[in-house]
């Protein structure tokens, strides 16, 4: 039994707002610096995929794609749920 895109995506979405909702500061910060790096990670693979072909399965990219756009999601949605005003700005 393999586990699949959505599932993983599911998983990883859980485990951010997991994050998140135990430390706001915290979870901000992991899907921020977490989606950027993968985003940045999942760009320079793919350049780098056009220029010399690789034995990296198409997976690992999906898993990427995966990371960020969980990363991400979690970051706007919990920014719409707090509109905005984030308790750890004013500490």
């Amino acid at each position: 039994m393999s586990i699949g895109k959505l599932e993983i995506f599911l998983f990883q979405l859980i485990i951010f707002s997991l994050i998140y909702l135990v430390d706001s500061y915290v979870g901000f910060l992991v899907c921020l610096i977490l989606g950027v790096i993968a985003f940045a990670l999942l760009i320079l693979s793919l350049i780098f995929e056009l220029v010399d072909r690789s034995k990296v399965p198409k997976s690992y990219y999906y898993f990427m794609l995966n990371t960020v756009l969980a990363c991400f999601l979690v970051l706007i949605v919990f920014s719409v749920f707090m509109t905005g005003s984030f308790d750890w700005i004013n500490e």
